[in-house]
């Protein structure tokens, strides 16, 4: 039965021989067109933005800015936004993300003054700024930072 298996028709394609003679429709200069690097039997370049010997454009454009490759990504949150929980609430990033306040779980998570703090609120975050804090602990909240 193995003996005789035979793959579906159109399956395999027959291989391009090119430069067997007009007929054919890929002889002369068998598809490659007409002089130039392109047409040498080494001539075909290799690397990524490569423009014949020419200037690259990414090399001719003027380069602005910086951007570190180790970055940190944080997520920032205001207190104003913490305001939909109420009183007495905890939050920590699995609860900010299920809010919607926060998109990924894997950035530091921190907090900023801006607005006013619910009373009682219970924060596990990884950084706060120094008038977040104050305003959390003057509404009688507690802050834990989290590694």
């Amino acid at each position: 039965m193995l003996d005789r298996l035979k793959t579906r028709h159109g399956a395999r394609h027959r291989t391009k021989r090119v430069g067997r003679g007009p007929g054919s429709g890929i002889g002369r200069s068998c598809g490659r067109g007409v002089k130039g690097q392109g047409t040498r039997s080494a001539g075909r370049p290799t690397r990524l933005r490569f423009e014949g010997g020419q200037m690259p454009l990414t090399q001719r454009l003027p380069k602005r800015g910086f951007r570190a490759i180790h970055r940190k990504h944080v997520a920032i949150v205001n207190i104003s936004d913490l305001a939909s929980f109420g009183e007495g609430a905890e939050v920590d990033p699995t609860v900010l993300l299920a809010k919607g306040l926060v998109r990924k779980t894997d950035r530091i998570l921190k907090v900023l003054g801006e607005g006013d703090a619910p009373s009682g609120l219970r924060l596990k975050i990884h950084r706060i700024s120094a008038s977040a804090r104050s305003k959390i602990e003057a509404a009688g909240g507690s802050v834990e930072l989290i590694t």
